[in-house]
This record gives structure tokens, sequence and C-alpha cells, in this order.
């Protein structure tokens, strides 16, 4: 367990320095904003790019790696949405916010970091397949959940439709991985000046965005019905690392890292798009940025459980 807490504890550190600071005032929030448009803006893409540009993607596009995760992925969205009405009695859009929340996770900002951290840089190409089909397939299950949600309220499926594409059309780290398929297709090598360059821009990029993501966070208070926040992190931190074990690990024998690299991703707690998601909509906003802060703070005993079953470090 001394090896996990090495492996868990660095990452959630610098998210700690990066909340103290902010909350020290000794760096403001806005400049912690500033810090995460650079991170998600220029770096992570650039660290995409350089990774797909240079894998085999007949090797890392397992369709086993994809059934397994997105099954787990859409399992715990149902379930999350199923529950806030059922359960917490909550509206129908309000309940689609929440099974967003539930099955959309920090693949970014923690799972990368984190499975390098336990099982090397060469062990990272099967988090980049889940990322390349992560934003569509979350955004298109939620918008879609959304426009019936709120059917006859002027939120029709030609209208979100539009709004989903203009939306995955203008995100960085999708463009970047569609750069990097297409480079990788066309047999080219990425002259040594540039890919130097990217090297030196790609080495703060987890650093940045983590250090970024803790003073973000001091704005995202825990607010609202705890018991449905509690419902959200369960969900997120337990069941979608559960179902996506049992189907990888279990029924489909996914080899290593592809294994690893699925758990550890549905592991990782409700990411920033969680908030992002009910903010458009105008729903669930409190519930989904308590669920971000909480499960952060949960997943750092969590993830090590995770990595502790599936022998990490």
């Amino acid at each position: 367990m001394s090896q996990l807490a090495g492996i868990v504890l660095p990452v959630f550190l610098v998210i700690a320095m990066g909340w103290l600071a902010v909350v020290s005032r000794r760096f403001p929030v806005g400049a912690a904003e500033a810090v995460m448009q650079f991170a998600q803006g220029f770096a992570i893409p650039a660290l995409l790019f350089r990774t797909v540009a240079r894998i085999d993607p007949g090797r890392v596009l397992d369709w086993r790696l994809l059934v397994s995760y997105y099954t787990g992925s859409l399992t715990v969205f149902l379930v999350g949405l199923a529950g806030a009405m059922l359960l917490f009695r909550r509206p129908a859009d309000n309940a689609v916010a929440v099974g967003f929340a539930a099955m959309f996770p920090n693949s970014v900002l923690l799972g990368l970091p984190i499975m390098e951290r336990a099982y090397g840089e060469d062990s990272l190409a099967p988090i980049f397949a889940i990322i390349a089909f992560h934003a569509p397939f979350c955004y298109l299950v939620g918008s879609v959940a959304m426009a019936f949600a709120r059917r006859g309220r002027g939120f029709g499926i030609w209208r979100t439709s539009l709004a989903l594409v203009s939306t995955l059309a203008r995100n960085p780290l999708l463009i970047a991985l569609f750069l990097g398929f297409l480079f990788n297709l066309s047999g080219l090598t990425l002259p040594g000046v540039i890919d130097d360059a990217l090297v030196l821009l790609v080495r703060g990029a987890l650093p940045a965005a983590l250090f970024a993501l803790g003073g973000i966070l001091v704005a995202y208070r825990p607010e609202g019905d705890l018991r449905l926040i509690g419902w959200v992190v369960l969900l997120s931190l337990l069941l979608h690392p559960a179902i996506v074990w049992a189907m990888g690990r279990e029924i489909l024998a996914l080899p290593f890292p592809a294994g690893e690299a699925a758990v550890t991703t549905a592991a990782m707690a409700p990411g920033i798009n969680a908030y992002l998601f009910a903010s458009m909509h105008g729903t669930g906003k409190r519930v989904a940025a308590s669920a971000v802060l909480t499960g952060t703070l949960l997943s750092i005993l969590t993830a090590s459980l995770w990595l502790h079953l599936l022998g990490g470090g």
C-alpha cells in the first residue's frame, strides 16, 4: 500500500497545492483558469497529438476495450438517471444531469497521470483510445436524453444535435486526436525540430492541469442534496469501474495494459465536464459541482483501492 500511496498521493498533492495557492490568495483564481486554458487548449492536445501520431492504431483500437468501457458508462448513466427520478424524486431533466455526472469521469486530468505513474508512459495508449470517443459518446447520450426529457419545451432533437456538433467541433482535445490519427495514417514522420518543440510543450501539460484543477475546485463548494451527491459519487467511483472490470477483465479478457486503463479511467472522479453539461442545460449545477469536488477528494482512497486490485505499483 505504501507503493500505491507513492503513485496516487503526488497527483493529489499537486491538486492540493493549486487549491492552497488560490485559497491563500497567493494565486488568483483567474490565473488558475488561464493555466487550465493553456493546459487543455494547447499542452494536453499536443500530448494527445504526439502520442496518437506515433502509435499503432490496430493495437490500440481494440473493440473489447471500447465495449467494456462504454457498456459501463452507459449503464452508470441509466442507473444514475433512474435513481435520481425514482429514489430522489428529481424531474427528468435534472435526473439526466445527474446521470451525466456519474458517467463522465475525469479521464484526462486524473486518469492520465495516475495511469502513467502506475504503469509507465507506454501504458497510456489505451486511455487515448477511450478519450477519442469519450466526449462524443457522453455528450451524445446526455444531449439526446435531455432533448427527450424536455420535449415540448422548445428543446428538439435537431436543435440539440446542432448544439452538440458545434460543441464537439470546437473541442481542442478531439481536434488533436483527429489530426493525430490523420498524421498517423499518412505514414509521415514528425520532423525532429517539431517533435522536440512538442516534447517541451508536453512536459508541462499534466502538472499544469493538476495545479490549475486545484485552484478551480475552490469555487466548487459542496451544496445541494448531500444524498444525491453521494449517489453520483458512489456510481462514479465504485459502480462504473466494477462494471468495466467485470466486462473487460472477466468476460472479454482484455490484455495488459488495456484492462488496467479501462478500469483506472472508469474509477476517476466526475470531471469538470459534468458541471459544464449541467450549466449548459441550466439544471443540476450544484449537485454536479459538489460531485466533482467530493469525488476528487474521495478518489484519493478509491483510486488506491482499484490500483491495489489491479496490481498496479
